[in-house]
């Protein structure tokens, strides 16, 4: 079972994304937590402990993934695939089995993302795991977003790459994408993630709009969760990621 654009040309990105209301026109912010899946606790915490607008990523090797995204859609949650990818230091660090590697060809590589994607169904797309290295490479990158534009599936980068080459593939093959601001939590510590997201409404007060990504940590769920509950007070609305998506294709 893997996601399909409807005859009626329906994209799963847009059926299965959370509604939002495109009109608003307060500094849009969206949460993204990766990772979910692995660890029930979190996972949990995450589905019932965080506003429906924050955006939920679910690793391709949970157990009874399909369980998990289910609860994650009946609290309000929009659902990303997490696929992991090489990073600059694999095989040191390993993002997992099934990883999409440079060392592969492009068939290779999508015979393993329709593995991950076969997983499960009510994601809106995909986000990266890792992939310092499989982002920045547009021979590698191609093949991937191409089979996600296909499927009508969208794209999160992370930016674990500083020289990614998402934007501009994706603008090539169609595929709706959307690119991290910041990661919030590269520092697992209160002080250091509620700074990262003051940092993220200064970058949504300057250019209207900003996403944050994070893992699920006990620190990083506790501190959105607070933050969250002051967002609307300061002028902001928390939206799914689905609303950051640039459909725009390069001419």
């Amino acid at each position: 079972m893997l996601p399909i654009i409807g005859s009626d040309g329906r994209a799963p990105w847009k059926v299965y994304a959370r509604p939002f209301d495109r009109a608003d026109s307060r500094p849009r912010i969206a949460i993204v937590v990766t990772g979910l899946g692995l660890s029930s606790a979190a996972t949990e915490a995450a589905i019932q402990g965080l506003p429906g607008a924050v955006t939920l990523a679910f690793a391709p090797y949970a157990d009874d993934l399909p369980s998990w995204i289910s609860a994650a859609r009946a609290a309000g949650h929009e659902v990303l695939l997490n696929v992991p990818m090489e990073p600059i230091d694999y095989p040191r660090n390993d993002p997992g089995p099934l990883t999409l590697l440079t060392s592969l060809d492009g068939k290779a590589n999508v015979e393993r993302l329709e593995w991950m994607l076969g997983r499960a169904a009510g994601y809106v797309g995909i986000a990266d795991l890792m992939g310092s290295r499989f982002t920045a490479s547009r021979r590698n990158l191609r093949p991937v977003l191409q089979a996600l534009a296909e499927r009508g599936l969208m794209y999160v980068d992370s930016r674990s790459a500083t020289d990614s080459a998402v934007p501009d593939v994706a603008r090539e093959v169609g595929v709706p994408w959307a690119q991290s601001t910041q990661s919030i939590d590269d520092v697992v510590a209160r002080a250091a993630i509620d700074a990262r997201l003051a940092d993220l409404e200064r970058r949504a007060r300057e250019q209207g709009r900003a996403i944050g990504v994070g893992g699920p940590y006990p620190a990083t769920l506790e501190r959105i969760a607070q933050w969250a509950v002051e967002v609307d007070k300061k002028g902001f609305v928390l939206a799914p990621v689905s609303a950051f998506a640039v459909e725009r294709k390069s001419q």
